[in-house]
């Protein structure tokens, strides 16, 4: 139906009426221009949109929009593009409504500790914008210097610090969002609890089905007392593992804790050349600890008599802002020099409970094993949420098909030992399939009613999020009631 509807569409007309709302470079139609935006972050994956627009702000994103539903044509909004899960891929015949031009921060409110942005306001300058009067925005993504807050909150996205802090839900107070009718409504408030459904956490995490929001209001928190970071190295990754779960076993919650394998501590020093991770170990754990001078005094001798039980060799303490900054360094970097070791990798995102971390990564170096792929492990261990890189050659016809099998084991064995199939990077194109390993049917199908409710033509980022029998193969080879039950979710 696509492909009909492509070669029928007369798009002079509406690219018009496009151009009428944003000006004539507001609009990218041109086909060669076009290919900058035919996936995210996730690359294996590629469509070209039929038409980009660039809004400024929300009266323009609602006009576009409701061009779109009356001519019944899908949309997508984007970001920045760094997403990890085809979030932002663009299905056939779309139009593309990119925020990047939304790049405004209405207003700084530190008495009330809130920040109002546009979606297109990248992540770290919120934290810029307020850092001079010793505030800061939690939610640090490993891509903060080039994500955007809207991406963020399409993908409930996380990072360093959500173990103490939470990800971007637990520090979003309210939204102004479009929805897919073109009607402009607005969600939550100024205060973080609000009587009533919770329709702000409803519409963080929800991908860009039910709408997409224009302004953001963010709690920025007080810049802590003391900071310190410690780096532990391990000879096995197991051992850094068993120390994160006997941490928080202490009673002590860092404000992150990061494992490195082998593997990626290698690629790190060889691109970023820190010289701070040691290229014999096993893993590293990095540990941020903040709060009083006090506590955190205490609390860094506790951890460093911890790690040293469990074998750790060294243990390096900094407190100064350069040496932390430097420890974290390799940490931030770890995603850009695993392309240094592999023509490609494929990065998955599942979460396990902090017990579970030594079986599991036993399990996932046997899965490596088995299937001849080097995988790199770089994860926040402090909450769980694994993110293998499987190393492979894009170029050999078929290993693409093969490295997903793996990272679909590798969530499967997430679900099987109590965890989730996501923890930041959402399930977008990528996980769908993925699904009904996490949920029932019935689970399935609720979920899509409720996007119903909002996105009743299906038109606000179609084929995201949810299986269907013609591009999962575990949907299509269902039989009986639940193929049935696949079939009414795809009709939606």
């Amino acid at each position: 139906m696509l492909t009909q509807d492509k070669q029928q569409r007369n798009w002079k007309p509406i690219v018009k009426q496009f151009e009428a709302v944003v000006g004539k470079n507001g609009v990218v139609q041109r086909r060669e221009e076009l290919i900058t935006y035919e996936c995210d972050g996730l690359t294996s994956y590629r469509e070209r949109p039929a038409v980009v627009v660039l809004p400024r702000t929300t009266e323009q994103v609602a006009e576009i929009v409701k061009i779109c539903d009356r001519h019944s044509i899908p949309f997508i909004a984007r970001g920045s593009g760094t997403g990890l899960s085809g979030g932002a891929l663009p299905v056939e015949n779309c139009v593309l409504i990119v925020t990047s031009l939304m790049r405004q921060i209405l207003k700084v409110d530190l008495e009330n500790q809130q920040v109002i942005v546009q979606p297109g306001v990248i992540n770290s300058w919120v934290t810029q914008t307020v850092s001079g009067a010793g505030f800061y925005y939690a939610p640090d993504p490993s891509s903060q210097i080039i994500c955007s807050i809207g991406g963020n909150v399409a993908e409930n996205s996380g990072g360093v610090h959500c173990l103490k802090y939470g990800v971007t839900t637990n520090h979003v107070l309210g939204l102004k969002l479009v929805l897919p009718d073109g009607s402009v409504v607005d969600v939550g408030g100024q205060i973080p609890e609000m009587p009533g459904y919770d329709l702000t956490g409803l519409f963080v995490g929800s991908e860009g089905t039910l709408g997409i929001a224009t302004e953001i209001t963010l709690r920025i928190l007080k810049s802590a007392e003391s900071i310190c970071v410690l780096l532990a190295d391990f000879t096995s990754i197991e051992a850094a593992g068993v120390s994160v779960s006997d941490i928080i076993s202490a009673g002590i919650i860092p404000g992150g804790m990061e494992i490195m394998d082998n593997l990626s501590i290698n690629a790190v020093e060889d691109v970023v050349a820190t010289n701070c991770y040691p290229r014999d170990a096993g893993a590293i754990l990095l540990i941020e600890i903040d709060g009083l001078a006090v506590e955190v005094a205490a609390n860094k001798q506790r951890i460093a008599e911890i790690c040293k039980k469990n074998g750790a060799r060294n243990i390096t303490i900094a407190s100064d802002p350069e040496q932390r900054l430097k420890l974290w360094k390799g940490r931030k970097a770890a995603f850009a020099a695993a392309g240094h070791v592999s023509p490609d990798y494929y990065v998955q995102d599942g979460v396990i409970p902090r017990t579970q971390l030594p079986y599991v990564l036993e399990q996932i170096e046997a899965l490596s094993q088995k299937s001849g792929y080097r995988i790199a492990n770089v994860f926040h261990a402090g909450d769980g949420n694994l993110h293998p890189l499987i190393l492979y050659d894009n170029s050999i016809p078929g290993e693409l098909e093969k490295v997903e099998e793996v990272g679909g084991e590798i969530l499967k064995l997430c679900v099987k030992v109590g965890g989730s199939i996501s923890g930041e990077h959402g399930i977008g194109a990528d996980k769908k399939c993925y699904m009904p390993e996490m949920f029932t049917t019935t689970d399935l199908e609720t979920m899509q009613w409720v996007r119903q409710v909002f996105n009743s033509k299906g038109l606000a980022n179609p084929g995201k999020i949810f299986p269907t029998p013609r591009t999962c193969g575990e949907a299509a080879n269902a039989t009986g009631e639940i193929a049935k039950k696949f079939e009414a979710v795809e009709k939606f």
